[in-house]
């Protein structure tokens, strides 16, 4: 078990190095990884205002590369990282990809679909479910997104 979580401990950590890289552009920072046989096939983070799209999650980008790398839309045997529980859009695309097992890092007790508000990754009405483990390096995720709301706010109320 301890090996299994430092397993997490190392991808969450990899995630998290994608959520900076939202940060630094001013987004809202969530990262993402796709994890295939120890080695990473899909990376992506938050970049929606400044592509100027909705899909442009990390989960989505990250699916999207994982995808092209394998050549499959299926990612059966992949394990998904991600720093913020998926939305309702990506819990979906994470279902409809066949991803068997996904990493959580903080829960979104406002948005989120992997347990918070619905658990799309795990109803047992759909024709695929993940295995889902929540909580790895919660204090770091739930950190980085805190500092960043906290200085938007601030900067939000210095151009007042």
């Amino acid at each position: 078990m301890a090996a299994i979580k430092s397993i997490h401990e190392k991808y969450m950590r990899l995630a998290l190095r994608q959520a900076q890289k939202a940060y630094a552009l001013g987004e809202v920072p969530i990262g993402c990884i796709l994890v295939y046989e120890g080695a990473v096939i899909g990376r992506g983070y938050n970049r929606r205002n400044t592509d100027k799209n909705t899909l442009s999650h990390a989960e989505i980008t990250a699916i999207r590369k994982a995808s092209k790398k394998i050549g499959d839309w299926r990612l059966e045997g992949c394990t998904l990282y991600v720093t913020l529980e998926p939305c309702q859009m990506c819990a979906g695309a994470i279902v409809q990809a066949r991803i068997p097992e996904v990493v959580i890092g903080c829960m979104n007790p406002k948005a989120g679909c992997g347990g918070s508000v619905l658990n799309i990754l795990e109803m047992p009405e759909f024709n695929h479910q993940a295995a889902v483990t929540r909580g790895v390096l919660e204090e770091d995720c739930s950190r980085m997104l805190k500092t960043f709301f906290t200085q938007l706010r601030l900067r939000s109320k210095a151009q007042d």
